[in-house]
């Protein structure tokens, strides 16, 4: 996602999962994938060097997931600054909030939406 309308209609949609390091704003779209938006800000981490490698992990992350991950806008907020030594732990983190992020999605989806991308 880039266009400021879809970070805040996401926003304004006020569902959000979170962790230590993560917190995954979410809304279902209509596009049947899931699509990604990230935001990390100057309080975290002042240098872009480190900015720019939280992105990194997090869309390398995001890229690996994304046939598991329900169709939603999904805008990643970084709540704490995280390096390489804390890599483990932040795969650890995005892949339990991915877990959550399904099982509430598909509690809300209709039932002929479900069936649909079962299979049935």
């Amino acid at each position: 996602m880039i266009k400021t309308d879809d970070f805040s209609s996401v926003f304004n949609f006020r569902k959000r999962i979170s962790s230590l390091h993560l917190a995954m704003h979410y809304q279902p779209n209509i596009y049947l994938r899931a699509r990604i938006g990230l935001v990390i800000g100057k309080k975290t981490s002042k240098l872009a060097v480190s900015r720019n490698y939280m992105r990194r992990v997090l869309r390398e992350l995001f890229r690996l997931n994304q046939h598991e991950i329900a169709p939603v806008d999904l805008v990643i907020r970084v709540q704490k600054k995280f390096g390489k030594v804390e890599f483990s732990q932040i795969k650890q983190e995005f892949n339990s909030l991915i877990i959550k992020l399904n099982q509430r999605v598909s509690e809300r989806l209709p039932n002929n939406i479900q069936n649909i991308d079962s299979g049935i």
